[in-house]
């Protein structure tokens, strides 16, 4: 249905972690003739050509999108919504334009109020990346064997979906669609939630007791070193599902408090034998 080489011109707004491996990637498979990075240092710019994930680069997001057929927006929540109006008034009439934002309800609903008709936006996010941030961890084969969920609604442009979805399939992903809604639902208590456990366990631990830390606390936390911004966003972007998985999360923990007050030990192995059983359903 497509050639390999998809776009023309792509830009990628963003190149941290997900922004500069998208750029590997691109570059990797051919699937653009150039690939043009926006960030907001110097520094970052000449450190993603030096790489390899970008062609070329700038600071003027209205310079980067100039002319581009496919515009990547790979920056926390709060910038991808900041970044439409500037697409509106600047982008390419026909252009393609997708996200990698986590959360999606806010993004889409902002997308479809402030883009023109013939900009035409598809949501993305890929499950992808680490707990590190920053080009410097990029990596071209990063969403090989993962998922990307994309969130079209009844007015994203079929052509459009199509080829985003091609797109991500090219760069190895297993690509699925649900709406805006299941999305954000979903990925509350998938990986909203752990996040911000990860966080409060951290938080709750005395400073003191860290130089002891178990291979269990590393594992537990690790994602709790992701970045603060991003964080920040998603806990605003998509605070009612995340205070659902909270208050489930806290009842949970509740219930376990109780039978270790009351030395209750059937109560306290039926809840670890639960919880063992979906871990393991985890791994199928």
């Amino acid at each position: 249905m497509f050639r390999k080489e998809l776009f023309r011109k792509v830009t990628i707004v963003g190149v941290g972690l997900i922004g500069a491996s998208v750029g590997m990637a691109i570059k990797k498979r051919t699937l653009a003739r150039e690939v043009v990075g926006v960030a907001r240092k110097d520094e970052t710019i000449a450190a993603a050509v030096k790489q390899g994930s970008i062609d070329s680069g700038t600071k003027d997001i209205k310079e980067g999108i100039k002319d581009a057929d496919f515009i990547i927006l790979a920056t926390p929540v709060s910038g991808i919504i900041e970044a439409f109006p500037i697409l509106n008034a600047h982008a390419r009439r026909g252009s393609i334009i997708t996200d990698v934002g986590s959360s999606k309800g806010l993004i889409v609903d902002q997308a479809q109020k402030n883009l023109h008709p013939s900009l035409l936006f598809v949501g993305s996010h890929p499950l992808a990346g680490s707990e590190k941030s920053g080009q410097a961890y990029a990596n071209a084969d990063l969403f090989v064997n993962s998922n990307c969920i994309m969130t079209p609604t009844e007015r994203t442009n079929r052509l459009a979906k199509e080829k985003v979805k091609h797109f991500w399939s090219q760069l190895g992903a297993n690509v699925r669609f649900m709406s805006p809604t299941e999305h954000d639902e979903i990925l509350a208590y998938i990986s909203h939630l752990p996040h911000l456990l990860a966080y409060a366990l951290m938080k709750s631990i005395p400073e003191q007791f860290l130089a002891h830390a178990t291979q269990g606390l590393r594992d537990t936390t690790r994602i709790a070193a992701s970045d603060p911004k991003m964080w920040n966003d998603i806990c605003v972007s998509n605070s009612k599902n995340i205070l659902k998985s909270m208050d489930e999360c806290a009842k949970a923990l509740g219930a376990i408090r109780k039978a270790v007050v009351d030395a209750d030990q059937q109560a306290l192995l039926e809840t670890f034998n639960q919880a063992k059983a979906s871990r393991e359903r985890i791994e199928r």
